[in-house]
């Protein structure tokens, strides 16, 4: 929305949702009308915007050990709902790798 250029990127649920999309001009109009909304927006952006630095962070710095162990303490109800592919994709490893990944570190545990 903020380039006014074509995403390349997806969102998928893994639950029952409800998606509101907003054009760029009812943003606008929006914070014009209601000035918190501006500010509101503006801290989720930040807000995910220093998430994905430290996602990125964490995928060129630490093992897949690490990540993996970072994951389950930072998200760990989505253990129970995200796939084995959707948590390897997060990580940055192929679903094979993660799943000897997995099964080895509960064998140490």
């Amino acid at each position: 929305m903020i380039s006014q250029k074509p995403g390349n990127l997806f969102i998928e649920v893994s639950e029952d949702a409800e998606i509101v999309t907003l054009s760029k001009e009812n943003q606008e109009y929006l914070y014009a009308k209601i000035p918190k909304l501006e500010r509101f927006f503006r801290i989720l952006i930040a807000n995910s915007l220093v998430a994905n630095q430290e996602c990125l962070m964490d995928n060129l710095s630490l093992s897949a050990e690490k990540c993996f162990e970072k994951f389950r303490t930072k998200y760990p109800t989505l253990l129970q709902k995200a796939t084995q592919k959707q948590i390897a994709s997060y990580i940055g490893v192929t679903p094979e790798f993660f799943s000897k990944m997995k099964s080895k570190l509960l064998r140490k545990s």
